[in-house]
């Protein structure tokens, strides 16, 4: 990682606009099953408000924010609700993420579909926020992982 800015308006800056861009890349997340954008944009949007502070705020701020250690679970449960959403619907008679077979009683498919883009959204998100932190922080170790 890299030190801290010495400029105070750049961390105070770049702490002040954080969470107004992580809710706004939630926002899309949430909001990606039924108007333009997703999983994808939600969860690059979440990894930007995490690295704009870690890049203007050094390694003490890094530290207090997602460890290293817990992006790779992270991403991995991303893949795992794609992954058991797809076989829900396998289960179900259906294809893989026909999100209207899946077996869920008492809720109509087209609800089923509805809260199954919304789940595989869901983990799109954290799997691109969580492999995109990750990426950083291996670029900024300056390691040669070839």
């Amino acid at each position: 990682m890299r030190r801290q800015s010495g400029s105070l308006i750049v961390i105070l800056g770049a702490r002040f606009l954080s969470p107004y861009i992580m809710m706004f890349g939630l926002y899309v997340i949430f909001h990606g099953h039924y108007s333009p954008g997703g999983g994808f944009q939600g969860g690059t949007l979440l990894a930007a408000s995490v690295l704009l502070v870690r890049i203007a705020g050094g390694r003490l701020i890094a530290r207090r924010q997602i460890e290293e250690f817990f992006t790779t679970p992270l991403a991995a449960l991303g893949v795992v609700i794609y992954f058991t959403t797809g076989i829900a619907a396998i289960v179900g008679g259906g294809y893989f993420l026909d999100y209207g077979s899946i077996p869920f009683s008492g809720v109509t498919p087209v609800m089923l579909r509805y809260y199954g883009i919304l789940i595989i959204e869901i983990g799109v998100g954290l799997a691109v926020m969580s492999i995109l932190i990750m990426i950083y922080d291996n670029m900024a170790k300056g390691e040669d992982f070839v």
